[in-house]
């Protein structure tokens, strides 16, 4: 991997690592005008030479990557192809970096895009939420094509959030204006459903067994999305008006819970109906995205402390790894096997913490 920016030796480590207890087919695009190299030593917010290596602790490692500045990425998603995909939600595209030579590729994806979510389907393809189409928009990996799948013309303002397939390859979305939905690639159909207790669906995930649940930031719950008749049951946390912002499953069917409001890490078990709740060190914090690796530790980012947090279930101890960049906004954090990714939304670049 190219590395000509300023490496952080490792004698850092004290001060980076805190160890702490609608319906019909698509509407396509496919103009190549669409498609455009960036270069980030031209287009970068801050030390656009390249990325950052940062010596966080003997076994892993956080490198920043800038992207294209004023894009304002949001949600990542690791690509096939080894690179990584990001939502541009300010210039409203979807970006591409290639970590190995650190170029970044864009598509653009129509007049009034803004792009919030983006995850890669069964097919291989990034599927996006979009809040400025309001739709779910498809980009054809090989050929870039966009594909853009609006939500009927009776729900207006989903203000779409994020989306995850079900175990059936059935895509399904949430909107923060009081909506959940679902997508039939086969079909093109779309059908929205309204969330029991109004505004607030954000996050949203799939178990191991294919079954969908979603967080609601603004009526600070969880909910089960029964995939046949569309239904959803919510289920109350612990603690009251703690803000369930993101959500994810590990690998026991296990939903943990980013609890914004609180600063708090929640897990819920389906099966028994036991929850469990951890805040998170530091004086304020504020969790915000959450993602639980292959190996079962539980990532989170805290804009309080502009860190990433790792969790580990099975010591129930936290570990914070402060941010290079100031008020940097990771918002979302997906990632593969010896990665989690996230975007600083705030800094114009993408980050990831490698295992070593």
């Amino acid at each position: 991997m190219a590395r000509t920016g300023v490496l952080v030796v490792a004698c850092l480590i004290a001060a980076c690592l805190v160890g702490l207890v609608g319906c019909g087919g698509p509407v396509s695009s496919t103009d190549p005008s669409a498609s455009t190299l960036t270069d980030p030593s031209a287009s970068a917010s801050t030390d656009p030479s390249a990325a950052r290596s940062l010596g966080a602790s003997p076994d892993l490692e956080l490198v920043e990557y800038p992207v294209t500045a004023g894009s304002h990425p949001h949600d990542v998603a690791p690509a096939a192809d080894g690179g990584v995909w990001y939502t541009g939600q300010r210039n409203g595209t979807l970006g591409h970096l290639d970590p190995a030579t650190e170029q970044v590729h864009e598509i653009e994806l129509g007049s009034g895009s803004a792009p919030h979510g983006v995850i890669v389907g069964p097919d291989g393809a990034p599927w996006i939420t979009d809040s400025g189409l309001n739709a779910i928009v498809r980009v054809e990996s090989s050929t870039k094509r966009v594909d853009v799948y609006p939500l009927p013309a009776d729900r207006p303002g989903a203000n779409l959030n994020t989306a995850t397939f079900d175990g059936d390859g059935i895509l399904w979305f949430t909107g923060q204006n009081g909506v959940y939905g679902r997508l039939d690639p086969a079909t093109g159909e779309v059908r929205v459903f309204e969330a029991p207790q109004g505004r607030g669906p954000y996050g949203i995930a799939t178990t191991p067994t294919g079954d969908v649940w979603y967080a609601s930031l603004a009526g600070s719950h969880i909910a089960r999305i029964d995939r046949s008749s569309g239904a959803a049951t919510v289920v109350e946390p612990p603690t009251a008006d703690q803000g369930a912002r993101r959500i994810w499953a590990d690998s026991n069917g296990r939903l943990w819970v980013a609890e914004w409001n609180v600063g708090k890490v929640g897990v819920h078990d389906p099966s028994s109906g036991s929850w469990s709740e951890w805040r998170l060190p530091g004086g304020g914090p504020q969790a915000y995205a959450v993602f639980v690796d292959d190996r079962d530790i539980v990532w989170l980012t805290d804009f309080g402390a502009n860190a990433i947090v790792r969790f580990d279930p099975s010591a129930e101890t936290f570990s914070s790894l402060p941010l290079p960049s100031p008020d940097a906004a990771v918002r979302q954090l997906l990632g593969r096997s010896g990665e989690v990714w996230g975007a600083e939304s705030g800094a114009d670049k993408l980050i990831v913490v490698r295992s070593r």
